[in-house]
């Protein structure tokens, strides 16, 4: 049997408490021997086990007792530096070329490709640079006309969207529709693809989508509430485009939806719908009533719940037989970056699974609140990392994103005299944070304090939506450019 062997090395000359407990265990191991006759062998191997356990843990806790503190200037530079390892973690064109690899086979058969969305030059560069020859003709949407070879590009809108954004949805559509039975298509979706590609129903017209869109979006509903209205007041959404073609349709997908719903990413041009019209009455109803939306909208939705207008196409609908949809890239993606990078830089790390939802301004202190408690016992430096996507109501005239707000709300919620205080910043993974040309913000113990220095009143701007004049008040901005790929929102909190 193995025997317990103390360690005469001292855990600490700087750590008293820790070399106390460390005598403490000691003298119960001699106490535990002196017993041995009176207990099995296993009994002793496992309490002895135990304490060499125990011994360990205070010899961890010692290290990090000595090891050098973390100074602010370091916690921020580590920030920055785990965020943008978890965007380059859901770069679009690495995860499209293992796709192919284990999706697409290269079995020589031709492809006509339709990528949009944020991270549709990306995904329609390494799809061309990965087929080749086989890619026949391509489409690509995004919001930058950049130009990819073998493709045809249009620059649309977004969040809302444009007239490009209709040329570009038709444009869609007649190639899908110019496929026979014996030809594939290739669509590669991203975040976005929903406001860049848009093809009006029957009976409303661009103006009353856009209408539409602006008043769900300062009403602050979801992706899901928002794309359910989206699809039933669309020719292309909802599985229409698969719908639309003769053709086999394969669909790769990166995701910005909490939950990774196909038929909500982009609002599932391709994905069978099981939402129906009268879920996005429901819908208007919630955000705004009836009186908020333009009438030929609402008189749409109605025909449709009244069923004398035909739904999106369904499960089990024959015209999506030979459609197949696989999601390669998702925020879990850009956590698993983000938590490989702090690792590397040596910080423990808490990763939370459950998704940051809900409204920003009322998500962002509870989240700080659950990070600390659960902080309490981890070892430091610590990383915290999380993911999600919240909503912004709008009820000011500043100006600023759902990322920018979650940090401002947050920031009331830091303590403020910790030496060094946790750091913490949002961001957006495609780089764009609501109408501003920032990703984000960062904040910490010392932006209340630097904000009344500059008299900033953090919870003025909050009220009025103006978190992007708060933080660029402060340089605490967080600036990417678009990255060419979008999974949501990253959230990362250091604690030394």
């Amino acid at each position: 049997m193995p025997r317990f062997a103390t360690d005469s090395r001292p855990i600490s000359a700087q750590h008293p408490i820790a070399e106390f407990y460390r005598e403490e265990f000691v003298k119960h191991h001699r106490c535990l021997q002196q017993q041995r006759p009176y207990y099995s062998e296993s009994a002793i191997t496992d309490v002895e086990a135990a304490l060499t356990k125990i011994l360990a843990q205070l010899e961890q806790l010692s290290t990090q007792a000595n090891a050098p503190q973390r100074s602010h200037a370091d916690l921020r530079k580590d920030l920055l530096a785990i965020v943008r390892a978890g965007i380059a973690a859901v770069d679009a064109g690495p995860l499209v070329s293992r796709a192919l690899t284990d999706v697409v086979k290269a079995d020589g058969r031709r492809y006509t490709c339709i990528a949009a969305g944020k991270a549709a030059v990306a995904m329609a560069d390494a799809s061309a640079s990965g087929l080749g020859p086989q890619i026949q003709s391509g489409l690509v949407v995004s919001t930058i006309a950049t130009p990819v070879a073998g493709f045809e590009a249009i620059a649309s809108g977004h969040p809302v969207p444009t007239a490009e954004s209709e040329r570009a949805g038709r444009r869609a559509l007649e190639t899908a529709e110019s496929l026979g039975p014996n030809d594939t298509l290739l669509v590669l979706l991203s975040g976005g693809a929903s406001a860049l590609m848009a093809v009006p129903a029957e009976g409303v017209t661009l103006d009353d989508k856009r209408a539409t869109t602006n008043q769900l979006l300062r009403a602050g509903a979801d992706i899901y509430a928002l794309n359910t209205v989206r699809k039933h007041l669309s020719a292309i959404k909802g599985g229409w485009l698969a719908a639309r073609t003769k053709g086999t349709c394969h669909t790769l997908v990166i995701s910005d939806v909490v939950g990774d719903d196909l038929s909500v990413i982009a609002s599932g041009p391709t994905v069978a719908d099981a939402s129906t019209f009268e879920d996005a009455l429901d819908v208007v109803h919630r955000f705004g009533g009836a009186a908020a939306f333009p009438p030929a909208v609402v008189a749409r939705l109605r025909r449709g719940a009244a069923h004398t207008l035909p739904d999106t196409p369904k499960p089990q609908d024959p015209r999506l037989d030979r459609t197949t949809t696989t999601l390669i890239g998702s925020r879990r993606d850009a956590m698993c970056g983000a938590v490989a990078e702090a690792g590397n830089r040596g910080y423990e790390v808490i990763r939370i699974e459950d998704a940051v939802t809900g409204e920003a301004r009322k998500t962002a202190p509870a989240h700080v609140r659950a990070v600390l408690a659960r902080a309490a016992g981890a070892g430091r430096p610590l990383c915290v990392v999380s993911s999600g996507e919240t909503t912004v109501h709008v009820t000011g005239s500043g100006k600023g994103g759902r990322n920018q707000e979650f940090a401002l709300a947050a920031a009331l919620s830091l303590p403020e005299h910790e030496a060094p205080s946790p750091v913490l910043a949002s961001l957006g993974t495609d780089g764009i944070d609501g109408p501003t040309d920032a990703a984000g913000a960062i904040v910490d113990g010392s932006t209340l304090a630097r904000a009344r220095a500059a008299g900033l009143a953090p919870e003025r701007f909050l009220s009025d939506n103006n978190a992007y004049a708060f933080f660029h008040a402060l340089g605490d901005l967080i600036h990417t450019g678009p990255t060419g790929t979008n999974v949501g929102d990253l959230q990362v909190i250091l604690l030394a």
